[in-house]
């Protein structure tokens, strides 16, 4: 007999929030309050004092001179702020912090309040898609402190969740479902759970791009987008408008904002299908759930890699770095492409290196590289990376994998899922040797990688779907390229 779902008062977990004491004091505010996040001129960065809380906001509308007088700071009781643009190159550490609303509250005040935050700066946050809101807590860790305990308690007692309207009938897990936070005005009634991602991450590349030259095709149902590097598909968790999704809409003036379809890594350049309408989108999902979507890739590979079908086994865990075996183990995603052909071409030039800022790891041969045209049989995030990392020849510029491959070369028992891996006395000690494996990876890159979705093509209704994009970053002389 199944067990029957946990009720809301038996749920007594902790509750974790970080003090923050005040940002230091921001420059003064803009005269326009509204959150465009396209400007037609960039105030240059110089122009304010920075500040870890500066940098959030989306564009200012209003236009600023260098001979406009800073104006001194005046005693309210939030610091200044400025929204502005360009966005930071660099992302701030993350900063999230959680809170419980003790009485009935309004989201953009109470927020303000709790974290000593200016109210635009809340505000762009909820633009951003960085605030979440669950009717109760989730689980929190083990390691909070009594009086946070004391109060998730006192907010959770079992005669106060009996009273509160909006969770009845709701398991804990449905209670505990997080939602984003859409207008600062919207209603927190006492008890309810709060996460705000302080710091979000950022995508300054968006402001670069010419985005009408990077549409491939546009119908009645999708647009293919030609998707440059550094930028994120659909956002991320705690940014959904620095996307390529929101920027293509914005310029092609739809009315209607473009929906995902499916990913590539942001690394990644290449064609993307955006939807136009609810319909494509679900059937365009069946297609690729039903393997009916062909995607061809190209792979600017550091090494040779000869044709065929090539199969790894990869770890069922949601976070990088991804692991694989050429080994079979129970439980691990099938992974397979097919190497169509691969060829030798010249290491890209140090011009183009530079302007697209990429980072090739202390790679020790540096004469040639190898452009590999692939079939991707399975679609799993990282899976071409992960594969070629694995097989001795890893993306040129993928700060990820290359390491993990320049480590596996020096010593080629330290992949505990190798052909040379060593045997384990125990659990512990292979535990041991997988988190040595992890830490032998890098960071995931924040600019371009040697890998380009290159060909995209489907049959639907008996008519047949192909798209192409342009040449590889690595082909274009510098003057080509739209980051000169």
């Amino acid at each position: 007999m199944p067990k029957p779902a946990a009720s809301l008062a038996s749920l007594l977990p902790q509750l974790w929030h970080r003090p923050f004491s005040p940002p230091p004091r921001l420059p003064r505010a803009l005269s326009s309050s509204s959150s465009s996040l396209l400007t037609t001129r960039h105030i240059p960065r110089s122009r304010f004092r920075s500040s870890p809380t500066t940098h959030l906001g989306a564009a200012a509308t209003a236009v600023t001179t260098a001979a406009d007088p800073v104006e001194p700071p005046t005693a309210n009781l939030y610091p200044l702020y400025d929204r502005l643009l360009p966005c930071p190159s660099q992302d701030y550490p993350p900063r999230i912090e959680h809170l419980v609303a003790r009485k009935d509250e309004v989201a953009g005040d109470f927020i303000s309040r709790s974290l000593s935050l200016p109210p635009l700066y809340v505000a762009d946050l909820i633009k951003f898609g960085a605030v979440y809101y669950a009717l109760v807590a989730p689980q929190p860790p083990p390691y909070a402190a009594p009086e946070r305990v004391r109060i998730f308690r006192e907010v959770t007692e079992p005669s106060l969740l009996r009273r509160r309207a909006s969770i009845k009938g709701k398991t804990v897990r449905e209670a505990q479902k997080t939602f984003r936070v859409t207008d600062p005005s919207q209603h927190l009634e006492a008890g309810t759970y709060v996460r705000v991602h302080v710091h979000p991450k950022r995508f300054p590349r968006n402001y670069e791009i010419d985005w009408k030259s990077r549409v491939v095709a546009t119908t009645d149902s999708y647009v293919v987008l030609n998707k440059p590097a550094a930028t994120a598909v659909g956002g991320s968790t705690d940014n959904i408008e620095e996307s390529c999704m929101v920027f293509t809409s914005r310029a092609l003036g739809l009315e209607s904002p473009l929906m995902t379809t499916h990913q590539i890594d942001n690394c990644s350049e290449g064609c993307v299908v955006l939807s136009k309408t609810k319909e494509f989108c679900s059937v365009f999902h069946g297609l690729i759930k039903e393997r009916q979507v062909k995607k061809l890739y190209l792979a600017l590979t550091t090494g040779p890699v000869s044709p065929g079908i090539i199969t790894h086994y990869m770890r069922p865990l949601n976070r990088a770095p991804r692991l694989v075996s050429e080994d079979h183990i129970g439980g691990w995603y099938l992974c397979q492409m097919e190497i169509l052909e691969c060829k030798k071409v010249p290491w890209p030039k140090s011009l183009i290196t530079k302007v697209h800022k990429v980072d090739n790891c202390g790679w020790p041969k540096q004469e040639a590289a190898y452009e590999c045209k692939i079939n991707l049989m399975t679609g799993k995030t990282h899976q071409i990376r992960a594969q070629l990392a694995a097989i001795g020849a890893p993306i040129v510029g993928d700060s990820a994998y290359m390491t993990r491959a320049i480590a596996a070369e020096a010593n080629p028992s330290i992949n505990p899922y190798g052909r040379e891996s060593l045997n384990y006395s125990s659990e512990e000690e292979k535990a041991a040797a997988v988190e040595a494996w992890v830490a032998c990876h890098g960071k995931e890159p924040k600019s371009v990688i040697g890998l380009q979705a290159s060909e995209i093509s489907w049959d639907y209704e008996g008519e047949r779907h192909y798209h192409k994009a342009g040449v590889p970053w690595w082909r274009q002389d510098a003057v080509e390229s739209d980051l000169v």
